[in-house]
């Protein structure tokens, strides 16, 4: 049973068994006691320790401004917006604390205003706090200095974590992961990791189109567009960023991420001899949000079959052009999105360059458009060549082996994709009928097909014309399939 003693004053007594006095210090026990206050009790004079009692529910945006009461400790959590907290009118050895929730007092700052004409550190006004994972703590000292902070914590102590996932070709390239997909799979994110390690840089890059085709002379034929080309590449400054950089990488979250590798556009035969046949449209490769359209097909123009327009797609196919009439390009960035995923496809021969009747040597085919140029329009002297694709800063973007992805190009240390396949015509000109760097290909004026666009680029199909028959069942150059690359941090 347990003993009560009821005083009315405790005085300084010589001793050591409960209360001691040592100069002019009360000691309450010994080492190693514990002294507590029943429940509902209160204590008075002995100013504060430090210790304050957290409410452990967050303040939230919408409980702004909280009204601070003197012991509490308060979790803020400004995901949603700033907060404000009112202190307390202060009094000697009142103490208040805040810390940071979320972690995200950098984006969404914490204000802080002291009661009526009191101060903070011995200034007048609102100060904020701003470091993310920060934690402070106030005690009241007089009206002089105010509120002073006793205890500032600048660090966010949470375990660091980063995106774990699986799928497709992995490599690791310094303190990166690369997922490499050069056909259909899944992206299966185990671990999305804190929102500062939660975002992946990204190549997306559709399948190209073929291009027209012709097994008789007198007819321009347009070349393959390329595939849509997106991009988020870490890489920088400029001249080796991306042109087309997209302005933020994506952030993923836990799950299966089904991946769209699209397929280029297949070369069509040919049903007779005197026939012609336009090329067929890519595939979209997709990573989440992220799609990129498959490249346009490219265009003939001819009496027997009638005019018929170049595709639209990621990047355009390129226009053909006959006797008396030809078609102009297909358009490219199809559906739209910034910055654009292609260019437009290059007109075949205008009838403003040569009238009709055209003679056979006059009537050219247009490139496809790449993703960083527009496919050149046919002219007088020749078909014209397909646009320039777009690239990644370096070989480093793919981790080993990078060289194996993409094409040289003018920039020497970047790797392009979609570039624009070459048109065919009737007349051989070395400045037309190139196929633009980033996979595609050469269009071809007689003698057999166009060859296929570089696999895994979306390069565009070069167009072919006046394709022997039938020793040559397939005329022109086939799109080259897409890519899409994975990369993030994770460690």
């Amino acid at each position: 049973m347990a003993s009560t003693i009821k005083v009315d004053n405790v005085q300084n007594q010589p001793g050591t068994n409960i209360i001691d006095k040592c100069g002019t210090t009360i000691t309450l026990g010994q080492s190693g006691d514990t002294v507590s206050l029943a429940s509902g009790a209160s204590q008075t004079g002995f100013g504060a320790s430090g210790a304050v009692s957290w409410v452990t529910t967050p303040k939230v945006t919408g409980d702004s401004p909280v009204t601070g009461v003197s012991g509490n400790g308060y979790f803020m959590n400004t995901t949603g917006g700033a907060i404000t907290l009112n202190l307390p009118a202060g009094t000697a050895g009142d103490i208040v604390a805040v810390a940071d929730y979320a972690a995200t007092f950098a984006t969404n700052t914490l204000s802080i205003t002291p009661n009526g004409s009191e101060k903070i550190g011995g200034l007048s006004g609102t100060v904020g706090l701003g470091i993310n994972g920060q934690a402070a703590t106030f005690v009241y000292v007089d009206s002089v200095q105010g509120w002073v902070n006793t205890m500032d914590s600048t660090s966010d102590i949470r375990a660091t974590t980063y995106i774990s996932a699986t799928g497709g070709s992995v490599s690791t390239c310094g303190d990166y992961k690369v997922h490499v997909f050069t056909s259909p799979g899944t992206f299966t994110v185990s671990s999305a990791g804190n929102p500062t390690n939660d975002e992946a840089q990204y190549l997306v890059v559709g399948g190209g189109g073929s291009g027209a085709a012709a097994n008789y002379t007198n007819i321009g034929e347009g070349g393959g567009g390329a595939g849509g080309f997106r991009v988020y590449d870490g890489c920088s400054p400029a001249p080796t960023a991306p042109p087309l950089n997209a302005p933020a990488a994506v952030a993923v979250t836990a799950g299966a991420y089904s991946i769209a590798v699209g397929g280029g556009g297949a070369a069509k035969t040919f049903p007779g001899s005197c026939t012609a046949v336009v090329g067929n449209q890519g595939s979209s490769s997709v990573f989440g949000s992220i799609a990129s359209a498959g490249g346009g097909f490219g265009a003939l123009c001819g009496s027997d079959p009638p005019p018929q327009p170049a595709g639209t797609g990621g990047s355009g196919g390129g226009g053909g052009r006959g006797n008396a009439n030809f078609t102009d390009g297909g358009a490219g960035n199809t559906p739209p999105v910034a910055p654009p995923q292609g260019q437009n496809g290059g007109a075949g021969t205008p009838l403003g360059a040569r009238p009709s009747p055209a003679p056979g040597p006059h009537r050219n085919g247009g490139g496809g458009g790449g993703a960083g140029q527009v496919g050149g329009t046919g002219d007088d002297y020749g078909a014209k060549y397909g646009g320039t694709g777009s690239y990644v800063c370096s070989a480093n973007f793919f981790g080993p082996p990078g060289g194996n992805y993409g094409t040289p190009g003018p920039v020497g240390t970047a790797r392009y994709f979609s570039g624009g396949g070459g048109g065919a015509g009737q007349l051989v000109h070395p400045c037309g009928q190139a196929g633009g760097a980033g996979g595609g290909t050469d269009g071809r004026n007689s003698g057999g097909p166009a060859t296929d666009a570089t696999a895994n680029t979306g390069g565009g199909g070069g167009a072919a014309g006046n394709v022997p028959f039938p020793a040559n069942a397939y005329g022109a150059g086939r799109g080259g399939s897409g890519i899409v690359v994975i990369k993030y941090k994770y460690q």
